[in-house]
């Protein structure tokens, strides 16, 4: 006997809860129903305040979703800072030069902006960001994209240990371009997120010159994961939003900061 929509949305919450962000088309698939009708379950589910509707999905609504946006949210919030950040970022990308690429909503965008320089050639550029692989293939001859392997993590589309920090013990690169979720004065350079955390130590360990991009909400902000102690990051590229004594308080520190203003609409 097919599901009834009450017995049908517990299975669509479980799912949710389990994965941290869970898929409309996967979910329709999972269950036989169409993506309408999971649509109709998901903003039921919404409205009891069992889980957040993002992009292309769901995640839960508590302590997941309040500590760590999916990759969908997070592009959109504060879009046009993260814009101007991640083509300042990609405008010290030169021609020959490897580049190891970290996940994230920011470092989406400046593989876009990558893509964007047409006259960039011979880069190759390392990644542990599935959705940041191909957002570069248009660049493909131009670019040569290289994907880590690892273990699928939904959330942010990234791939984490075992196996992702494999191939980068091997490489060398001339520029890592990372993103976090806290950068603080005492506690240097944070993730949220533990395996991703343990992947980003390993690209500022394989890069000779590291830059971060992080807005300015990230600024003062400390989180479980360590990535890097202050004095590892070269520069750090942020939006003119951030608190002036913050950014006096990391030049003092003796970090590079660059502040770039967001793009107008």
């Amino acid at each position: 006997m097919a599901d009834t929509a009450p017995r049908r949305r517990e299975r669509l919450a479980g799912a949710v809860a389990r994965r941290g962000f869970a898929r409309v088309a996967d979910l329709a698939r999972e269950l036989g129903v169409s993506e309408v009708t999971v649509r109709t379950d998901l903003a039921a589910l919404e409205t009891d305040g069992r889980l957040t509707r993002v992009h292309g999905g769901a995640m839960p609504r508590g302590l997941v979703a309040e500590r760590e946006s999916s990759l969908e949210q997070s592009r959109a919030r504060l879009a046009r800072a993260k814009s101007a950040i991640a083509e300042a970022a990609a405008a010290r990308v030169r021609s020959g030069q490897s580049v190891l690429l970290d996940v994230g909503s920011t470092t989406l965008a400046v593989a876009h902006a990558l893509v964007a320089r047409v006259e960039l050639q011979e880069v190759v550029v390392v990644t542990n960001g599935l959705a940041i692989a191909l957002a570069l293939e248009p660049g493909i001859p131009r670019l040569t994209v290289v994907v880590t392997g690892g273990t699928v993590r939904s959330l942010q589309h990234s791939l984490v240990n075992p196996l992702a920090t494999t191939l980068l013990e091997g490489v060398r690169a001339d520029l890592a371009i990372l993103g976090a979720t806290g950068v603080h004065l005492e506690h240097g350079v944070t993730n949220v997120n533990l395996p991703e955390a343990e992947v980003k130590r390993r690209m500022v360990d394989s890069a000779g010159e590291r830059v971060l991009v992080a807005d300015s909400s990230k600024v003062g902000q400390a989180h479980l994961g360590r990535v890097a102690a202050l004095a590892e990051i070269d520069e750090l590229i942020t939006d003119s939003g951030i608190d002036a004594g913050d950014a006096a308080a990391l030049r003092a520190a003796g970090l590079r900061v660059r502040e770039v203003a967001p793009h107008r609409r």
